[in-house]
């Protein structure tokens, strides 16, 4: 992993317009010439813990909170929150009405 010179940020592979491989600098845009080969020295292996797991039915408890649902008005709802976006960024947060079932989210921010 390389960092930039310019402001410590982390350095991704590009290709100048000419062909040449770089490293570049995703916050400033600083490059430097690759020597040599990019090389992946480790693998991220994905397990099933790592999906998103939907329930659809009322045989794990979960918690409520007031939070008007959209669709009957009710003031009741199960939550949840789920990383969908980078890990800087707030989790978006999920609401069930406990009346009607109707479910909708709200970005974090």
């Amino acid at each position: 992993m390389e960092f930039c010179d310019k402001c410590g940020a982390m350095m991704i592979p590009a290709t100048e317009e000419d062909g040449t491989r770089v490293l570049k600098c995703r916050s400033c845009g600083a490059t430097k010439t690759l020597a040599g080969k990019l090389t992946v020295t480790q693998n991220i292996e994905r397990t099933p813990r790592d999906k998103i797991v939907v329930v659809e039915d009322n045989s794990i408890p979960m918690p409520t909170t007031a939070e008007n649902c959209p669709k009957c008005g009710n003031n009741e709802a199960y939550y949840w929150t789920v990383q969908t976006r980078r890990g800087d960024e707030g989790a978006t947060e999920f609401y069930r009405c406990v009346k009607c079932k109707h479910t909708w989210r709200n970005y974090g921010g």
